[in-house]
């Protein structure tokens, strides 16, 4: 059973040169993933001059999500793993794959990342808004939850399929890409109901920035949820249990 793995650590694996590391890894890659990705949004509304929300905008959003996190878990990759989410963290800690000191080591370096890539935004547009996230009209809090609770399912159920599950094979190598890839559709899906976060630390720094905390949780619990939801189930039915790697073109 994936919970009986589950760790709390060491407290001196907090300040191991590895683990300070890896930290500075998830710190750099999600500064990285949250000046692209809320930036964009930025950029969008100062070419809209704070225009209403449009259908290419929302195109332009999963792009350059999916483009800055492939590129985010791609350079931390082999160093902390390229987490570059608190939710992925915390599926990683549900499954035993991760103890709790690393984990909150990692997530305090997200957080970070996250609210020093808002600052750098509002210092470098000149003082625009880093606009937290917020439901749409007609969202309730209940409709957000279920959004992040099912779309960060597929997010960190794909993580496990491509780059935790030991039987991945060269799917390893397009990890990154498809990580990217779901991210970009599932706010295709979410992102005009709730803004689609999947990432506690990519709504955190904005409402630090700009201090705005309504409806904050949602985007905290439902991808803890999902996370942890998605943790559970590849590690119980996929991980735990045997099963047989796909046979490639060379064994027929």
């Amino acid at each position: 059973m994936p919970i009986s793995r589950i760790t709390v650590g060491r407290a001196e694996e907090a300040t191991r040169p590895d683990a300070l590391k890896a930290a500075l890894a998830e710190f750099i890659s999600t500064l990285l993933f949250v000046y692209a990705g809320e930036g964009s949004g930025m950029a969008f509304n100062k070419l809209t001059s704070d225009g209403a929300a449009t259908p290419a905008g929302l195109l332009a959003a999963a792009v350059a999500h999916a483009f800055a996190l492939f590129v985010a878990v791609s350079i931390a990759a082999n160093i902390s793993g390229g987490h570059v989410n608190p939710a992925v963290t915390f599926g990683a800690f549900v499954g035993g794959n991760i103890s709790l000191l690393r984990g909150l080591l990692y997530w305090i370096a997200q957080l970070l990342g996250a609210v020093v890539a808002c600052l750098l935004l509002k210092f470098s547009t000149g003082g625009l808004t880093t606009s937290a996230f917020a439901l749409s009209s007609g969202v309730s809090v209940w409709n957000a939850f279920i959004f992040e609770i099912v779309m960060t399912f597929g997010l960190v159920y794909t993580v496990y399929a491509t780059a935790v599950d030991p039987k991945r094979g060269s799917l390893g190598t397009i990890a990154p890409i498809a990580i990217g890839f779901i991210v970009g559709a599932n706010i295709l899906a979410g992102g005009a109901f709730d803004g689609a976060s999947m990432n506690p630390a990519v709504s955190f720094g904005p409402a630090v920035v700009s201090w705005s905390w309504d409806n904050h949780w949602v985007y905290w619990a439902g991808p803890l949820v999902g996370g942890g939801l998605a943790g559970l189930v590849y590690e119980l039915f996929f991980i735990n249990q045997t099963h047989e790697q796909l046979p490639t073109t060379s064994d027929y």
